[in-house]
């Protein structure tokens, strides 16, 4: 399994008339936990572009359990269960200044090559990251 946690602080363009984050930025706030997941291993999200991997997103989940608010420094945990095939899946969880978990979610992206639009299996490059960084403690599952 893959682990990482990044925080984010809540700015107020972000939140709506009662300084609740409003629901459509927290996409955002997983995007960016995932591409730090990523530098984690020792490649940036733009490296893995200019080598000729985009990495659409295929499937959005998430459930919001309590609110985040204006100026609260949140936390993002980040996992990745499962080796990846021609998916990856980051699963999430955001903590509150109190260590209340507020969010859930989950996104799967693809691996796709740029030049032929198809989709292809997780690049070597990537992978040898991945395999040197997985917490060999944890059962990586089946390749998705």
């Amino acid at each position: 399994m893959l682990h990482t946690t990044h925080s984010v602080r809540v700015r107020y363009g972000e939140t709506d008339a009662m300084k609740y984050v409003y629901y459509g930025n927290y996409a955002e706030y997983l995007e960016v936990a995932r591409v730090e997941l990523f530098r984690s291993l020792g490649m940036s999200y733009n490296e893995i572009e200019e080598r000729g991997i985009w990495l659409p997103v295929s499937d959005f989940s998430i459930k919001y359990l309590r609110p985040a608010r204006y100026d609260e420094v949140l936390e993002i945990h980040t996992r990745v269960h499962r080796l990846p095939g021609v998916r990856i899946r980051f699963d999430y969880e955001i903590f509150n200044p109190d260590g209340q978990k507020i969010t859930e979610a989950a996104v799967t992206l693809f691996f796709m090559d740029a030049e032929t639009g198809k989709v292809t299996r997780c690049p070597d490059f990537l992978m040898e990251l991945i395999l040197a960084a997985w917490d060999q403690s944890s059962d990586p599952g089946g390749n998705s």
